[in-house]
């Protein structure tokens, strides 16, 4: 309960110093929002209502799974109010006594007609939708992790090193043919070691498919660690949190081009990882990267990672974009994964998962190109 409520504290914070005496969350289908577990505990399908006061309340969508997992001071099971988001904000707003003309903030991703409808139905209230907003705040807090947070992370971890151990010696063994073969194993042993399965939808593509940056599909029948180049992307979800690496399969006798495409990955992720520490803008790994392959003629089409946590991708980004503002921050948990890829040769991405510490980084998981 301290987690949620420190956490929690801060936005109160934020909101006193922003003057939104109510902040509405929203975890739905098609509008997903982790910050509905990462501030109560809950895991989603819910209204999460935060009042300047200092009320918490769930509005979940299962009352009887947040009566176990959700540490909040109130909990409306979304029943009461006709299953929609407008009259569980209007009805909890009257309810912990919010006053009129009040600023209420809602998610940024609302829907314009759902905005006219909050506007509509909240015509005492100042509703607010809008970027850089709440959600722009959460997003900052997330990217840095606290203990609780980087514990799961390691656990997801250890479990996708354990994993790509035994892909290893299953590929030597002959045991792993297909790509749905290497995909299965994923899903089977992420659940027997505890976790909740896989963090995203596992991407192996064998050598004639490994020439795109996310294949299409993202697995099939087709032959994995034949002769060649393989990728395998896939990440293991341990109570919410997942990791997210990228290993690839050399087999057989590469040609030339291959054995300079995977030096040339091999040494950007080299010199990308040095800057990775406190106080380094993410853009200047990605310059770095990005100049490193111009001098060879190539380019990656791709960032050089971002975030992870109870999502994927979060914040930060490690991109070359102009507008990147982002900076390494201690407790920052991210990916650093350079890729290159070529429609005759096939591909070869390198992605770990990389925790910025107070003196520079530790590498959490230990993803590699398999030479065979």
């Amino acid at each position: 309960m301290d987690t949620y409520l420190k956490r929690r504290a801060e936005l109160y914070t934020w909101m006193a110093r922003n003057s939104v005496a109510v902040v509405v969350l929203e975890d739905t289908e098609g509008r997903r929002d982790p910050a509905i577990r990462y501030l109560s505990g809950h895991p989603g399908d819910a209204l999460l209502i935060l009042t300047i006061t200092g009320h918490c309340v769930l509005c979940p969508w299962d009352e009887h799974l947040a009566e176990m997992t959700a540490q909040v001071d109130i909990i409306a099971p979304y029943t009461e109010f006709g299953r929609h988001p407008v009259t569980a904000v209007r009805e909890l707003a009257a309810r912990v006594g919010v006053p009129p003309r009040s600023r209420i903030e809602i998610p940024a991703i609302t829907p314009y007609p759902l905005f006219l409808r909050y506007v509509e139905a909240l015509f005492d209230y100042d509703v607010v939708c809008r970027d850089g907003g709440i959600n722009a705040e959460i997003e900052r807090m997330r990217s840095v992790k606290d203990g609780d947070e980087i514990a799961l992370i390691e656990k997801a971890c250890a479990i996708t090193d354990g994993i790509i151990d035994l892909i290893e010696r299953n590929i030597r063994s002959g045991k792993i043919k297909t790509e749905v073969d290497v995909a299965a194993l994923i899903d089977r042993e992420a659940r027997l070691a505890g976790a909740d399965g896989t963090g995203f939808e596992t991407i192996a593509a064998g050598p004639t498919r490994s020439f795109g940056i996310h294949a299409v599909p993202p697995y099939t029948g087709g032959p994995f660690a034949g002769a060649g180049l393989s990728i395998l992307d896939f990440g293991v979800k341990y109570a919410g949190y997942t990791s997210d690496v990228t290993l690839t399969v050399a087999a057989g006798e590469l040609t030339k081009a291959q054995e300079r495409q995977i030096a040339l990955v091999e040494k950007a992720y080299k010199a990308a990882l040095a800057l990775y520490r406190p106080g380094v803008a993410t853009r200047e790994a990605s310059l770095a990267v990005d100049a490193l392959f111009r001098k060879a003629n190539r380019s990656m089409p791709h960032a050089l990672g971002h975030g992870i946590g109870l999502e994927a991708h979060e914040g930060p980004a490690i991109r070359n974009r102009d507008d990147n503002e982002w900076v390494y921050a201690p407790g920052m948990v991210v990916t650093l994964e350079p890729g290159l890829y070529d429609p005759k040769h096939g591909g070869c991405r390198l992605e770990n998962d990389v925790l910025i510490t107070e003196t520079g980084n530790r590498t959490l998981t230990n993803s590699r190109v398999i030479r065979l």
